[in-house]
């Protein structure tokens, strides 16, 4: 188990004062049966009332307008989380099982069904196939496809941008964890395993210093269900371990944004983002 602390810098600077701005934000963990917040607070400037809420999804919001002028916006997220390892657990269950399981729960349901970002290319819906016809157990199939779609896209900025979408990523073979988780869930629902997009933190060292903060950010990887919901990193090819700190899950990145907002105002706007992740014991 892991303690880490979490400061989220992010916002918008914009050419000139907008006259008001109408934001949310889904920067703050929520504990769960890995993860324990141990303490979190939003700081918005300029200073604004917030209501917070939980989303359909069960992610935590924090909803806030700015109604003065303004020219720059800024939000920092700051949270101390407990964190212990989520191995993988293989359920016994058949297709079959997993089928008319999956059809009974919306939570199981609203994952099945391919999004813009997730809508995979002719290609992965073949090797997602192939391999799901591989194994009876359609949790190893999971697995299998996850790993398959990580060690065949690689890692790299500035290929993609925060609209492009699965199939777009697919054929440059390249990507950030947005694209090879919505490349993977497109995969896992193409062969009929609910899937999830899961937003949030990784700690980037594996042996981490305690008391040493170093550059992070947001980060993205996947859940599928198979008799129960299980994690796995596609990106690095790991299983979710003490480094991973769940911020919230959705159907692709759509559902998810850290900062989402409109403003009232003829200037364009520049997004600006800074994590640092501090191991504290």
């Amino acid at each position: 188990m892991k303690r880490l602390r979490i400061e989220h810098t992010t916002g918008f600077s914009y050419q000139g004062d907008v006259s008001a701005s109408y934001n949310e934000a889904r920067m703050l963990p929520g504990s769960t049966d890995s993860q324990f917040v141990l303490s979190s607070a939003l700081d918005i400037e300029p200073q604004a009332a917030v209501n917070q809420y939980v989303d359909y999804f069960g992610t935590r919001v924090a909803s806030f307008d700015v109604l003065s002028p303004h020219s720059d916006l800024k939000i920092t997220a700051r949270s101390l989380v407990e964190v212990r390892p989520r191995p993988i657990e293989h359920v016994d269950v058949t297709w079959h099982g997993l089928h008319r399981e999956a059809s009974r729960s919306i939570e199981t349901v609203e994952q099945l069904g391919q999004t813009a970002r997730t809508r995979p290319h002719p290609e992965v819906v073949e090797i997602a196939r192939a391999i799901a016809s591989q194994h009876d157990h359609p949790g190893r199939a999971a697995h299998a496809i996850t790993e398959a779609v990580g060690d065949a896209v690689e890692y790299m900025q500035g290929i993609t941008g925060v609209h492009s979408a699965a199939e777009e990523a697919w054929i440059e073979r390249k990507g950030v964890c947005q694209d090879i988780a919505h490349i993977t869930l497109g995969a896992l629902r193409e062969v009929g395993i609910p899937a999830r997009y899961v937003s949030g933190y990784l700690h980037p060292r594996p042996e981490a210093v305690v008391g040493e903060a170093v550059p992070g950010e947001s980060h993205a990887w996947v859940e599928w269900f198979a008799g129960e919901w299980q994690g796995f990193d596609p990106t690095n090819g790991i299983e979710i371990g003490d480094r991973h700190v769940l911020v919230g899950r959705g159907r692709d990145y759509n559902d998810i944004p850290p900062l989402r907002g409109v403003y009232a105002g003829p200037f364009k706007s520049h997004l600006h983002v800074k994590v640092t992740i501090t191991r504290e014991a």
